[in-house]
């Protein structure tokens, strides 16, 4: 069975020589990997974190891994792909996703969510160096947790403040907050202990160290 489908790409895993594994999100199939023939002519760049792509999958009812094909990018991303501390963030955004959504988890609204947050990341023209913790508190809202400063006042340590402006201010004023880099890593930090607390597992997110560096 064929149907076209719009994916999120969060990550991809080589498989074998001629293939990998592109891990993505959709509407139509929430948290789900798929396997993609390639080649040397392939413009892997297709591929990058966030990218949004129409494509053509085949359902499989004997195998779990389903086959993706004839992709088609929908969205170019300028704002995002020519910026190198947005592709960076972006970076961030995909793994968290990856980390933290289980393979076949469907949330009510995630995909569309998420599809916001990118064209939001990808038309902000500064002082979006705080837009990651935006992100990672409006994820938590979005998995069923709905924070309130209170509730991570147990991971926050001497970023209650922050963490308590970050919620509570329009969106204007929390993307103003001033942090340095390890400010924002350790606010960083304190969230992604807050979501492992909730999912009950552990998150590592490579991504967050650069973010620190491209910030500082």
């Amino acid at each position: 069975m064929k149907q076209t489908a719009e994916l999120i790409v969060l990550a991809h895993t080589r498989f074998g020589e001629n293939s990998i594994v592109l891990h993505t999100l959709s509407e139509e199939y929430g948290r789900r990997s798929f396997l993609v023939r390639v080649s040397q002519r392939t413009a892997m760049a297709l591929f990058l974190p966030l990218n949004i792509l129409q494509a053509e999958i085949t359902e499989n009812p004997k195998s779990t891994l389903w086959t993706a094909r004839n992709f088609v990018c929908l969205h170019p991303l300028n704002g995002l792909r020519n910026d190198l501390k947005k592709n960076t963030m972006a970076l961030f955004m995909s793994e968290v996703l990856y980390r933290v959504v289980k393979e076949d988890m469907d949330e009510m609204g995630l995909t569309a969510w998420m599809k916001g947050q990118i064209f939001l990341l990808d038309g902000l023209e500064s002082d979006f160096s705080n837009f990651h913790l935006l992100f990672l508190l409006s994820l938590c809202t979005i998995l069923g947790f709905s924070p309130e400063p209170a509730d991570l006042s147990p991971f926050a340590g001497e970023h209650y403040q922050t963490i308590e402006a970050l919620i509570t201010k329009p969106l204007e004023e929390a993307l103003l907050i001033p942090m340095n880099g390890q400010a924002r890593n350790e606010t960083a930090e304190s969230v992604l202990r807050y979501i492992e607390y909730h999912t009950e597992s552990a998150v590592r997110i490579r991504s967050l160290a650069v973010l620190r560096e491209i910030f500082a």
